[in-house]
């Protein structure tokens, strides 16, 4: 997967690539970020045919609050 630059254009801004056992515990995790900051929100999970676990990505602004508007 490509990362754009936009996503990472400025300070604070991250992409988080997250792996786990199961779809549930990485919606878990996804759930559990966007509540302590404004993320992406909870995405799609795939597989990768050979790897173990599941995977998902997430963009994230962790200096803002999910409830900031601007």
């Amino acid at each position: 997967m490509h990362i754009d630059e936009q996503h990472i254009a400025e300070p604070g801004l991250v992409v988080l690539d997250v792996t786990g056992a199961d779809e549930d515990t990485v919606r878990a995790v996804m759930d559990a970020l966007q509540q302590q900051w404004a993320t992406s929100g909870i995405t799609p999970v795939w597989r990768t045919p050979g790897e173990a676990g599941v995977k998902a990505r997430l963009y994230a602004n962790v200096h803002r609050h999910p409830d900031t508007t601007n």
